[in-house]
């Protein structure tokens, strides 16, 4: 019995210094990954979903072959207005999220990262007006790590949701 209890006590101790140990990494920057060089619209598109379980993308259609693009699809954006319009509204939205830092803002391009609050994960969000559909395209993925517990996903919809509140 007394054995036992000490195996149990000891666990929690591994276990709690495991989880601090975590924490200490995230925040000395170690858990941000590095920064995508190839961001952007390129040809009329985004960069294709992640090939693991860890981002959306409106034009993962655009991609048959690719092995997460039922996991990746996401409806696109709608226009409330005209493109420059509904991009500003989008930015003033993004502005306002937990975690948000606008990296590049341009007329009909907008790239912003979100960094989480413990442990200091890294997601770079792509908004690009497209003129030939009419839409906001976008793209939301995590630095790192296979999944990302639908956190893209839950993100773009919640821009999605504040967008369509907006007079």
């Amino acid at each position: 019995m007394f054995v036992i209890k000490w195996l149990v006590i000891w666990s929690l101790v591994a276990i709690l210094v495991l989880i601090v140990l975590a924490v200490a990494a995230g925040h000395l920057g170690f858990l941000q990954g590095t920064a995508p060089e190839d961001l952007g619209v390129r040809d009329g598109k985004l960069k294709p979903p992640s090939t693991t379980e860890n981002s959306v993308s409106s034009q993962a259609a655009l991609y048959p072959d690719h092995p997460q693009r039922g996991y990746a699809d996401i409806a696109p954006l709608p226009l409330k207005g005209d493109g420059p319009a509904t991009m500003a509204r989008i930015k003033a939205i993004v502005e306002g999220m937990e975690g948000a830092k606008v990296v590049k803002s341009e007329p009909g391009y907008l790239y912003a990262q979100f960094t989480t609050k413990l442990m200091k994960y890294v997601d770079d969000v792509e908004f690009w007006f497209d003129p030939a559909a009419n839409a906001i395209q976008v793209r939301s993925a995590s630095r790192v790590g296979r999944g990302d517990m639908g956190v893209n996903r839950k993100r773009i919809e919640a821009v999605r949701a504040a967008l369509e509140a907006r007079k």
